[in-house]
């Protein structure tokens, strides 16, 4: 088919890379506002077509890719979904829930599908962490801590929650299978007023489940973590690290019969599981379930109902930070 990157910046420009060796692109074209990206298009894509427009993407295009800047998201996948295009908008949805409602409200006709770039639930060893989760290896899930910091590039027009807490809300939603109902968090802007570098959220849920934020692109080193706390055993994903999942065999243990309270909780100290996962570039495993669904009417997880749940959250986490972090309501979706 012929697809269309729109938006070939910072991030772009890889979906403009992977694309061009993907046997079901049979035509790449790419459009960008700033006429310099072109050359860094040739270079990696020498066979794309750079067009300057919006519109004559979707002209030419059967599916569309959007990785503009997230304050364009809601106008330009507007565009796309209405002209019945294939539609990858990169995450966030949209700045605002209202905005993202919007979206999802938008008819759409058969076998068209809108995909969100929630990138993280493409990794490898987060597949493989939900394949634990589901199987009950694990035991029942108790809570999770993710931090998501490095000294990254400054963005005006969304601040790190938005940012970078997509991901693991992300992968929060796909893992407890449940939205989230209640959110506190607190944030601080350090370098530009009014956008927040550094934030701390704990999102609650209706069953009882926990979670901890912390994002930031004003941190001494680069840390993606991501911690999962069941009743059986413990699992550490870091996806800086080179062995990038641990399954700690750890915890307390309950005894059937105690006669002391001393001998009710007894510790469990137990092994370290790394599992060997087979490795494949995120974003390729993304793009290939978009072309995929594109080419077959099949939509892909990562669907409008997802992005709505993840930018709910948001939605509550902005309240509360506005609100000195007292604890907001995540509204239905």
């Amino acid at each position: 088919m012929r697809v269309g990157v729109v938006g070939a910046g910072g991030w772009g420009i890889n979906h403009v890379r992977v694309l061009a060796n993907e046997r079901l692109c049979r035509e790449l074209v790419v459009h960008d506002t700033d006429p310099r990206q072109r050359a860094r298009v040739a270079e990696v894509a020498p066979a794309a077509q750079w067009v300057a427009t919006f519109d004559e993407v979707v002209a030419r295009c059967d599916a569309i890719v959007i990785a503009t800047p997230a304050a364009t998201h809601e106008e330009l996948a507007t565009r796309a979904i209405a002209a019945g295009k294939q539609t990858l908008i990169e995450k966030p949805l949209a700045l605002s829930l209202e905005g993202a409602r919007k979206l999802a409200a938008l008819p759409t006709q058969p076998g068209q599908i809108v995909m969100i770039g929630h990138l993280m639930l493409f990794h490898p060893a987060v597949r493989r962490l939900h394949e634990l989760v589901r199987s009950g290896t694990l035991g029942h899930p108790y809570y999770a801590q993710a931090t998501r910091v490095n000294l990254g590039r400054l963005r005006a027009d969304e601040t790190a929650l938005w940012c970078l807490g997509t991901h693991d809300l992300s992968m929060l939603d796909f893992l407890f299978g449940e939205p989230g109902v209640e959110v506190s968090a607190c944030g601080k802007a350090v370098l530009q007023p009014g956008v927040e570098d550094v934030v701390f959220a704990t999102v609650r849920y209706a069953s009882g489940l926990m979670a901890n934020l912390h994002v930031s692109w004003l941190h001494p080193r680069k840390e993606r973590r991501f911690t999962l706390v069941c009743s059986r055993q413990m699992v550490e994903f870091d996806d800086v690290a080179r062995e990038k999942l641990k399954i700690y065999d750890r915890g307390y243990d309950r005894p059937p019969d105690f006669k002391e309270f001393g001998e009710f909780l007894t510790i469990r100290d137990g092994d370290v599981h790394i599992p060997q996962i087979p490795m494949i570039e995120p974003l390729r495993a993304e793009l290939q379930a978009f072309l995929h669904g594109a080419a077959t009417g099949t939509q892909p997880e990562t669907d409008l109902a997802s992005a709505l749940r993840v930018t709910a959250i948001l939605d509550a986490a902005e309240r509360s930070i506005r609100h000195g972090g007292t604890p907001q309501a995540v509204e239905s979706t």
